[in-house]
């Protein structure tokens, strides 16, 4: 008889951000819907804005809108261009890519992403 290991830290009932040599348990999956953005306090005061799209993926992105210095992209309206997973910011309606950070309406503004695992 042989026995079958299994490997629980890595199952998708919560989402994890790579933090230095580790990962970080954020919240559970379960608090995510689909299009719709959940923002997390992260230990060194930091803010995330995290996301699920309506095939499963996670992401995430700073929850600080560059352009105004508001906490609010997890707020924001999530969409794709090109095929391009984006937020759009809830104030002044700037596009971020949420797999890269980069603003799609502005070459030069980009937002910090975060590796995410449990998606």
């Amino acid at each position: 008889m042989t026995t079958q290991t299994v490997e629980t830290a890595q199952d998708t009932r919560t989402i994890q951000l790579a933090d230095g040599d580790g990962w970080l348990t954020v919240c559970d999956r379960a608090l995510l819907t689909p299009g719709r953005g959940v923002a997390a306090l992260l230990p060194d005061g930091r803010q995330v804005a995290l996301f699920v799209d309506r095939a499963g993926r996670a992401y995430a992105i700073d929850n600080r809108d560059p352009f105004t210095g508001a906490y609010v992209l997890s707020r924001g309206l999530v969409g794709s261009a090109g095929g391009r997973p984006f937020v759009a910011s809830p104030l002044l309606k700037q596009r971020f890519d949420l797999e890269t950070g980069a603003c799609l309406d502005d070459d030069d503004v980009t937002v910090p992403v975060f590796r995410v695992r449990g998606d």
